[in-house]
């Protein structure tokens, strides 16, 4: 794990400004992960309600398969989750 020390030397405000919470970071993650960084602020909302090992599950789902629209089978697979 990081210290604060080591993150805030990487920090820069102009590329980073979504970046201030962890939860936020995991939704930048997300939103990069599934080539829909469009969409940074969806993501950043659902980390920040959806509980943590669902949004886990579907990504590595996603991951796993060679779909061309990520964001959508990401979305597809939540609601066959239950997270909605």
């Amino acid at each position: 794990m990081q210290s604060v020390k080591d993150i805030l030397k990487k920090f820069d405000p102009l590329k980073d400004r979504y970046v201030s919470r962890e939860f936020q970071a995991f939704g930048v993650h997300l939103a990069q992960k599934l080539q829909d960084e469009r969409r940074k602020s969806l993501y950043i909302k659902l980390a920040k309600t959806v509980p943590r090992p669902i949004l886990e599950v579907a990504l590595r789902y996603v991951i796993d398969s060679n779909a061309r629209n990520k964001a959508a089978l990401f979305m597809w697979k939540l609601k066959q989750l239950g997270a909605f």
